[in-house]
C-alpha cells in the first residue's frame, strides 16, 4: 500500500514567519518528551505543513553483523513509502545512494532529477526529486532525514535550510533519548549490583572464631563494585579451623560467582576431610571445566590447629602470607602453586607454620599492597609489614582497623582500585 496520499501539502499562503513559529512549536514539544518514537513521529507529521513531500524517512546508522557491510540505515519513521524489508532496512553501503553520501560526507544533497542523478537508490518508482539532511550529534553523523517527492526540482535552498534546522532538532531528541536509555539501564544494573553484594555479603562469616589462646578476625575492604575477594573460616573439631582467602581475576558479578561457587567447594572438601593439597588439586579441575580461558582464582586454603599452634597450608598463586613477631622479625612465606583454573591436572604441594607467642599471620589480596595514591606509588609490602608491626600488640580485630586506617590515608581515598581482604591471625 502508499500511504502518499495521505499527506498534506503546505500551505502557499505560509510566510518566512510562519515556518519559523511551526519550527518553534515543534522544538518546544521536542523538549518536552522523552519518547523517541513519538517525538519523531511528531516530526514527521508537522513537516508536511512545512515541506512538500510525497515520501519522507528518518533513517539512523546502526552497526551490522555482516563484516562486508558493517552499516545499515535503519528507519525509525516513515511516510509515503510500500512497506519493505529494503525500505525498513535499506541495505546500503557507506557512501551508496543519497542517504550513504550524506552519511560518508556529512553533507546536505538536493537532486532536482534522480533520473539523472547516478547516485539514486530506487525506492519509489514515482519519485523525480530528493532532499536529504544528515542528523549529526556530537560531530558524528548518525543518521539522515530523507524527503521525496513526485515532482521534478521540488526543494529548494530554503527548503534545506527547513530540513537542516528539524535535522538538528532530531539529532538532540535522540541524544537524549540514548542518554536517558543510558540513565535508566544504570539504575537497573546497581539495583542488581547492590542485590548481589548483600548476598555475598551473606555468605562471608558474621562473626569471628573464638579461641583461648588465638585471636582471628578478618575484613574485606569496600569497592565500588561487587568484590572478587572472598574469605572464610569453617569450624573441622572444637580445635581446629580450616581458612580460606581467595581472589577472582577481576571484578564485578563474574568475579563474585566464582567466589560463590569457590565458598561450595571448599566448604564441601572440608567436610569430606581432604587435605589442603588435594582439596586445591580438586577444586582447581573443577574451574578449568567450567570458567573461561581468562579466567583464575588465587587462593589459600590451609587447618589451624590451635592446639598444637600450627597452619598447615596450600598456596594456588596467591600473594605469599606475612609472618612477623614483637620483636621486628618477619617474613613473606613465597612458597605457593600455580592458580586455580589456570591448567588441568595441577599440582598443590602443603607448607607448614608453627606459631610462636605474639606471633601474627596475616594473609591478604592484592587490592591491598597494590592501592596506589594519585601520584601511582603503591603501598607495597614493605610499608603494609611494617604497618602491620605498627599495631602488633593490639587486638586482632583493632589491628584490621588500624591497618585499613593506613591504606586509606595513604590513598587519600574513600575506596580501592581492587578489592582488598586481610585475615589475621594473632598467637596470645
Amino acid at each position: 500500500m502508499d500511504h502518499s496520499q495521505q499527506n498534506s501539502m503546505p500551505d502557499p499562503k505560509l510566510t518566512t514567519v510562519d515556518k519559523l513559529r511551526l519550527l518553534l512549536d515543534i522544538t518546544k514539544k521536542i523538549s518536552r518528551s522523552v519518547n523517541l518514537e513519538e517525538v519523531l513521529n511528531l516530526v514527521m507529521d508537522t513537516l508536511s505543513s512545512l515541506l512538500p513531500y510525497d515520501a519522507a524517512g528518518i533513517y539512523l546508522i546502526e552497526q551490522s553483523t555482516q563484516d562486508s557491510n558493517p552499516y545499515i540505515f535503519k528507519s525509525k519513521v516513515i511516510r509515503g513509502y510500500e512497506i519493505s524489508f529494503e525500505l525498513v532496512e535499506p541495505r546500503l553501503r557507506m557512501g551508496e545512494g543519497l542517504l550513504g553520501k550524506v552519511a560518508q560526507t556529512g553533507q546536505s544533497i538536493i537532486s532536482p532529477d534522480v533520473s539523472k542523478d547516478p547516485r539514486y537508490f530506487a525506492a519509489r518508482k514515482r519519485t523525480r526529486s530528493e532532499m536529504v539532511a544528515p542528523i549529526i550529534s556530537n560531530d558524528r553523523v548518525i543518521g539522515a532525514f530523507d524527503l521525496e517527492s513526485d515532482e521534478l526540482n521540488a526543494y529548494s535552498e530554503d527548503d534545506l535550510s527547513i530540513l537542516q534546522l528539524l535535522s538538528s532538532q532530531v539529532a538532540i531528541i535522540i541524544e537524549k533519548d540514548r542518554l536517558y536509555e543510558q540513565i535508566v539501564e544504570k539504575k537497573r544494573i546497581e539495583a542488581q549490583l547492590e542485590i548481589a553484594r548483600q548476598v555475598q555479603l551473606e555468605l562471608l562469616p558474621d562473626h569471628d572464631p573464638e579461641f583461648n589462646n588465638f585471636e582471628i578476625s578478618a575484613y574485606i575492604f569496600p569497592t565500588e563494585e561487587v568484590s572478587g575477594d572472598y574469605y572464610d573460616w569453617v569450624k573441622i573439631f572444637d580445635d581446629q579451623i580450616g581458612i580460606t582467602v581467595a581472589d577472582a581475576v577481576g571484578k564485578g558479578i563474574p568475579a563474585a560467582l566464582l567466589m560463590a561457587f569457590l565458598r561450595a567447594s571448599i566448604r564441601a572438601g572440608v567436610q569430606t576431610g581432604y587435605a589442603s593439597h588435594i582439596l586445591l588439586s580438586k577444586i582447581n579441575n573443577l574451574l578449568w571445566d567450567s570458567i573461561e580461558d581468562n579466567q583464575f582464582v588465587t587462593a589459600i586454603y590451609g587447618i589451624l590447629d590451635t592446639t598444637n599452634r600450627t597452619f598447615v597450608f596450600s598456596n594456588a598463586g596467591h600473594n605469599p602470607p606475612l609472618l612477623i613477631k614483637p620483636d621486628g622479625e618477619q617474613r613473606f612465606v613465597e612458597y605457593g602453586d600455580t592458580p586455580l583454573g589456570m591448567f588441568v591436572d595441577a599440582r598443590y604441594h602443603q607448607h607448614f607454620i608453627r606459631f610462636e607467642q605474639g606471633q601474627v599471620m596475616v594473609i591478604y589480596t592484592d587490592g591491598i599492597t597494590e592501592a596506589a595514591n594519585e601520584h601511582g606509588e603503591e603501598y607495597g609490602q614493605d610499608r603494609f609489614a611494617k604497618r602491620v608491626l605498627d599495631c602488633i600488640d593490639l587486638p586482632a580485630k583493632q589491628m584490621i582497623d588500624f591497618i585499613r586506617k593506613g591504606v586509606a590515608d595513604f590513598t587519600e581515598r574513600k575506596f580501592l582500585d581492587d578489592d582488598g581482604t586481610i585475615f589475621i591471625v594473632k598467637a596470645v
